[in-house]
Formats: C-alpha cells, structure tokens, sequence
C-alpha cells in the first residue's frame, strides 16, 4: 500500500475514541520506518484521517507481514497504561495461522526461550541458556490435511514468536520465507477434479505470511476503556480459508467445532 493508492486501500478503523484507535492493519505494511522508504502505519493513518502524525504513539508492535488487530494510542497517558497492561500479560492476544505438519495434539504449550540471531540478521532462534523467556498456547481448530488452521495465544511478546515456537513443535507456518516454507496454497492440492484454466497458471489462495493477529481482550482499568477487539481476515486469507474448508476431503468437519469457523468468517470473538 503507498501513497498513490490509499483511496482504494483505506484501512479498516476497528474502533476510533477520544484516547485509543483500533485498526486492521494489512500485511505489507511496517509500523514503523523501514529501509523499503514506504510509508509506514502511522504515516499512512495520518493521511487518511487527515490528522497529524504525532496525533498517534504506538503501544506495541506486530510484524510486517502479519495482518490483523493492532492499538495505537492518541495520548501519552493512554499509550503508557495500555504497554503497561501488555508488559503485565493482562492483555490476551489472540492470532490465527495456516500451518503445516501433522498435529500430535489438538493443543498446549510452548515454552522455549528466545534469542536474536547473531548469524542471520533479524532472525531469532531457540536459546534455552541465554535467551529470554517466552510461553505460546496454542489450539488446533481445524486438520485440512496439507495445511492445518490454529489459534495461537503468545503469553510473552517476543518478535517471530508464535513463527519460531510453531516450527520448533513441527508445525511451521505454511507460508513464512525466514521460518518455514515460500510455496503458496494451491486449491489443487486440496479440491478433488480440479481442472486448471488451459494455458494459465494457477493463481495461489494466499502467497504471504499465513498468520492474522486476530483478536485482543483488554481489561476496563482505571477509566481506562477496554473491551474484545476483532480484525476480520483480509480477503485473500478468509478465502483460503473458505476453499480449504470446502474442498478438503472433510468438509466443514474438518474443524473441531463448526461454530469456530463460522464465528471467523463473520468477524465474531472466539
């Protein structure tokens, strides 16, 4: 998303007070300045609001290729109280990832520490002596067969820690070019007949990041408003979803509970 296009791609305002935003924020997009020189959230929200930049202060930090539900603070005392809450765990994160590997479980934890990576430049790895602590729980909510759909709670906030925890259990996330693999979803792969279009290739049902930070549960402290916040899936990803949920050779049954997916397709809290 850039300058020229904002009109057409207006991100999506969750929930907008006199203290705290709430946005859907789409992959591609950094919150903070980057070495591509694109605009990053907060420039990209300030031309859309027509406000100026300093009008937002960031509470925390999602990665770039992750989508999905992030706080932005309008004032110093509400950007200081909501880090606070996330610095204390009282804020539970909720993000939803494609995965691939076979699930021994349908659930649990994961608890590795981590370390940034001295060899690979903005990587992180497992370091169970000097890393920091860091705790994911995770849920299995649906076995497609190639590709699995989870529900993944980082207790802790480390950067890429729900995508190094799940490759560290077997189940990379199904489309992660640092932590696990680049070849896209193809619905051939799952939809039995599948007849390509002649002389075109197959377009992928999704061909980034397959993680979506989906959902946000903040406590009401001290005058402070909170609330359950949702980030509905972007289209491409809430599409694969649909076809993966169609075509596999389960249906709808693949999911644990029916009512999980159909609370994801309308944006509802899970």
């Amino acid at each position: 998303m850039g300058f020229n296009n904002l009109a057409k791609n207006k991100i999506e305002i969750i929930h907008n007070s006199g203290e705290l935003l709430v946005i859907n924020k789409p992959s591609g997009v950094s919150v903070t300045k980057d070495r591509t020189g694109k605009a990053d959230i907060i420039h990209l929200l300030s031309l859309q609001l027509d406000v100026e930049k300093s009008s937002f202060r960031l509470i925390h930090r999602i990665d770039k290729a992750t989508s999905g539900i992030l706080l932005i603070a309008k004032t110093a005392r509400a950007q200081s109280r909501y880090a606070a809450m996330f610095a204390k765990r009282k804020i539970k994160k909720t993000y939803l990832a494609f995965v691939k590997g076979f699930a021994m479980d349908e659930g649990g934890v994961v608890k590795q520490p981590l370390d940034r990576s001295s060899k690979f430049k903005g990587t992180m790895y497992i370091a169970p002596r000097r890393g920091k602590q860091a705790v994911t729980e995770w849920q299995l909510l649906a076995d497609f067969g190639l590709v699995s759909l989870i529900k993944a709670s980082p207790i802790t906030g480390r950067t890429h820690q729900i995508r190094v925890h799940m490759k560290h259990i077997g189940m990379p996330l199904a489309i992660d070019p640092i932590y696990g693999g680049q070849e896209p979803i193809l619905l051939s792969d799952f939809k039995k007949k599948y007849t390509p279009s002649p002389g075109k290739p197959e377009k992928p049902l999704i061909d980034r990041l397959t993680l979506h930070a989906y959902q946000l549960e903040i406590p009401a402290e001290d005058g402070f408003e909170g609330g359950v916040f949702v980030a509905q899936l972007e289209d491409k990803f809430k599409a694969a979803l649909k076809m993966l949920a169609r075509h596999n050779p389960r249906g709808e049954d693949a999911f644990i509970d029916r009512k999980v997916y159909h609370s994801i397709i309308a944006a509802e809290q899970i």
